[in-house]
């Protein structure tokens, strides 16, 4: 196992436009970048999923949600 005095050395002796590759390298080896990039991609799948809807459909849409949203989760709960 290399010692970190040993990796930051390997890293002094690159050149400056390559930092950003090893940044992000070693960013991509986090358990935690690994899943919320995993997260990222899924959200963005649904990107301009409502693009081919009709305006005013969509405003109903985004009406009814809200509705929805608003009596789902404002409640008052017992416990």
């Amino acid at each position: 196992m290399f010692a970190i005095n040993t990796i930051l050395k390997e890293i002094n002796d690159l050149p400056a436009n390559r930092l950003d590759e090893v940044y992000e390298f070693v960013h991509s080896l986090n358990t935690n970048t690994k899943q919320k990039e995993n997260s990222r991609k899924k959200i963005l799948s649904f990107a301009g999923a409502f693009s081919d809807m009709p305006q005013k459909e969509y405003v109903d849409f985004k009406k009814y949600t809200k509705a929805t949203r608003a009596k789902l989760f404002d409640r008052n709960i017992e416990i």
